[in-house]
């Protein structure tokens, strides 16, 4: 299994910041320690290049964030600090998207230790995304030829905003999305499927409902699926208002993953949300979808 790391995942923040953005390397460490991803498993991504990355965002917009010209509204609006070490990580992230989808379609999964930057706009970015990952997997893997149909996942607790926004309109691209009602973005831009989770739903709830929605995507005969496997459902989750144990996450990815494996689907997971405190709880449950993962691929 080939599964993608960069130390341009980790950039520095101001002290208090609420965004663990040391998560990156926790997990990575705790992978290794435990044995479910090896060293030669570990790859570094390709960073991509600006017509790829175009193919989602504006070139005002990438061409502004390059720079540093972007305006100091649309960097809140983001929630990180602009930085060349941020413009870095983002394209980091995107590469390691691109060739964990790569990886997907020539054995089976890959897997990205970063991304799932769901709430980036094509004109701007927000809720800590820069740039959407999966918005530009979709449309370079279709500009390639290596793909006419996808499906995303995304079980992160909030609504992947962005996706919809970018692929909504695309008749390629089919998106389930399953997040907290009353959580953020306030506004939510319609998904294919969306399934709304009123604050404190637990396990049975959820899984019951994963249940009841997700042959809908595999109905839709996708070429890959790209799997937004956010932990922030987790009830120890500082942002997510829902009650999942690790136990409830852990079968949320199994029968994610075993539906993939069950109906021949590629599948590249993206890391996603996860704000837990102390934020090992979500390094856990990071940790639970690779091994997930191992048992199916």
């Amino acid at each position: 299994m080939k599964v993608f790391y960069s130390d341009h995942y980790t950039v520095p923040l101001p002290l208090g910041h609420k965004f663990p953005m040391g998560k990156y390397k926790l997990v990575r460490e705790k992978l290794l320690h435990e044995g479910i991803l090896t060293q030669g498993e570990l790859h570094e991504p390709e960073l991509p290049a600006r017509e790829t990355v175009t193919l989602a965002h504006s070139s005002e917009y990438y061409d502004s964030f390059e720079t540093g010209t972007i305006e100091p509204a649309a960097i809140r609006r983001i929630g990180l600090p602009w930085s060349k070490e941020l413009f870095y990580r983002s394209l980091a992230s995107v590469g390691g998207a691109i060739c964990s989808a790569r990886s997907a379609l020539e054995t089976g999964i890959g897997g990205n230790l970063a991304g799932g930057t769901h709430h980036a706009f094509r004109e701007h970015g927000e809720g800590f995304c820069v740039f959407n990952d999966f918005a530009v997997v979709c449309l370079y893997l279709m500009k390639c030829g290596l793909i006419s149909r996808a499906a995303i996942i995304d079980l992160d607790v909030h609504q992947g905003n962005g996706n919809s926004a970018i692929l909504g309109s695309n008749p390629g691209v089919f998106i389930f999305s399953m997040h907290g009602a009353k959580n953020y973005p306030f506004t939510k831009v319609p998904s294919t499927i969306d399934v709304e989770l009123e604050d404190g739903t637990g396990d049975e709830e959820y899984l019951k409902l994963l249940n009841k929605n997700l042959p809908a995507v595999f109905e839709f005969s996708p070429d890959i699926v790209l799997y937004q496997a956010g932990v922030d459902p987790l009830k120890e989750d500082s942002l997510g208002r829902l009650a999942l144990t690790k136990e409830g996450l852990l079968e949320r990815d199994k029968t994610v993953l075993g539906e993939c494996k069950k109906h021949d689907i590629p599948v590249s997971l993206g890391l996603g949300g996860g704000y837990s405190k102390p934020i090992h709880y979500s390094v856990e449950a990071y940790t639970g979808t690779y091994k997930a993962a191992k048992e199916f691929f």
